[in-house]
């Protein structure tokens, strides 16, 4: 390793723009939306505009605080100042516990497909290929992550462009040579009502499609090593309401518009494999093999990239070791990427070894971990504002709408969200049991990081203090 002199401004506004509209797209989308709609039928919208709206109010709040102040932390070093060194500490980590954990999980669904293609390669030796190859780079230079970014984003904002235009075409029955007999708008009623379920399945489907959602807050933590961080920020926050309302609501408007929501092909298949089925195009099960393979290598390279970013800030701040918060010539933090790779290979090695023991209690006890991240940025959202107002009120570029209702608002929705997972007991994986994993582990944490700072003797950084400078901290 190299003297550096920190992260480096190496990605282009067309990076961030494409990570910010790529980060809301994940492969959970593709993959986790039969199960939604066949909990909830056409009902299913619901649970995902109001989800939708929990997201676009919480990036609101930390598009405030980034735009005043960018940082590679992100959300953690707000919370750091904001709410003490503990708070800091705990989300920060168990933010990067998430992501090593959700490598684990895209590089072996990625796996899966290559290993369809290509059997000759077993399915462990197609997650080492993708693993390292994301791996190698990353540690390049923070340019080489946004230009794979760009284009995996890429693929994906147009396929589900595609995908909208040529299911309304089809809906409305002005696709050409497209078998339609089964599309039209009364799917959304004929079956049984739009909530042939009954009401409550709405939340019940929140359930299911919350954590697809985790990856919007990535643009704010790359916004740090941007051209022009204010900026970037600034459009992220501002363009995140119609990103959702296209990319999630249009492309599941159009699913549960071409089939009936309680159509056997959409749990065999996959929605999105079953809507294209449905029309007769060919080869639409490879089609969407391509396109999820895409969003599973870009959540895979997304997921490095934050890990080691949220590992750096860590560092910089002295919550972690400080060989992390090191980078080398080309601004790359190396010691932080593969301590995050090395950990994610270790999950890697679960899922295969112990899939039913030890991988899945990661799973588990990292599934809440995004309900968590998003109180944490209301509470820090809370003491900022006003603290900005009063010191640098030039810098609120963003602002939280109706501020502090809908913060508090924000905050009811989220505990509501998690006491109603409390009453979900069905499975290994059930809500309850994700819920009281995910605490125990974050309280783990919590404990770890007051018994830290008891030994370090120092007094908790509070909302007074003045933000560590992470992205200034280079080799020594």
């Amino acid at each position: 390793m190299t003297d550096g002199s920190g992260l480096q401004a190496g990605l282009k506004n067309r990076h961030l723009s494409m990570i910010a509209i790529g980060g809301v797209i994940g492969a959970g989308l593709f993959v986790g939306s039969s199960s939604g709609i066949a909990t909830a039928g056409p009902g299913i919208l619901l649970s995902y505009a109001l989800v939708g709206t929990l997201v676009v109010l919480v990036m609101r709040m930390l598009g405030e605080m980034s735009a005043a102040n960018p940082t590679s932390g992100s959300f953690s070093a707000h919370a750091d100042r904001a709410l003490g060194r503990w708070a800091g500490f705990s989300i920060g980590w168990l933010y990067w516990f998430f992501w090593v954990v959700v490598l684990a999980v895209e590089a072996t669904a990625g796996a899966k497909i290559l290993e369809g293609w290509i059997p000759a390669v077993p399915q462990w030796g197609w997650a080492l290929i993708v693993m390292v190859v994301l791996t190698a780079t990353n540690l390049v230079s923070v340019g080489s992550y946004g230009e794979f970014e760009f284009w995996f984003a890429g693929i994906k904002v147009v396929a589900i462009g595609a995908f909208i235009v040529v299911g309304a075409l089809a809906v409305f029955g002005v696709l050409p040579g497209a078998h339609t007999d089964k599309a039209g708008l009364g799917n959304l009623t004929d079956h049984g009502g739009f909530l042939p379920n009954g009401p409550g399945a709405i939340l019940t489907g929140v359930l299911l499609v919350v954590f697809s959602f985790m990856g919007s807050e990535i643009a704010t933590l790359a916004a740090g090593e941007s051209e022009d961080p204010q900026r970037a920020v600034t459009k992220s926050t501002n363009s995140i309401i119609w990103r959702i309302g296209v990319f999630y609501l249009g492309s599941i408007l159009v699913v549960v518009c071409l089939l009936p929501w309680n159509d056997p092909s959409i749990k065999e298949q996959g929605s999105y494999v079953a809507a294209l089925d449905s029309l007769g195009i060919a080869h639409a099960g490879q089609i969407m093999n391509f396109i999820v393979l895409t969003s599973v290598l870009s959540c895979l390279n997304s997921g490095l990239y934050t890990a080691s970013r949220m590992a750096f800030s860590l560092g910089g701040r002295g919550d972690a070791p400080a060989a992390f918060a090191r980078t080398t010539s080309r601004g790359v933090p190396m010691a932080a990427i593969i301590a995050s790779v090395v950990f994610g290979f270790v999950a890697v090695f679960f899922n295969y070894a112990f899939p039913d023991t030890v991988f899945l209690f990661l799973v588990n006890s990292s599934g809440a971990v995004a309900l968590f991240v998003w109180l944490v940025i209301c509470a820090s959202q809370l003491r900022l504002r006003r603290i900005i107002e009063r010191e640098s009120p030039e810098k609120l570029v963003v602002r939280m709408w109706l501020f502090p209702y809908l913060t508090w608002a924000t905050i009811a929705l989220i505990v509501f969200v998690l006491g109603y997972m409390l009453t979900d007991t069905e499975g290994e994986s059930s809500g309850r049991t994700t819920v009281l994993l995910s605490l125990m582990v974050a309280l783990a944490v919590v404990a770890v990081s007051v018994i830290k700072q008891r030994m370090r003797g120092g007094e908790p950084l509070t909302a007074a203090d003045p933000e560590p400078d992470t992205d200034k901290v280079s080799v020594g």
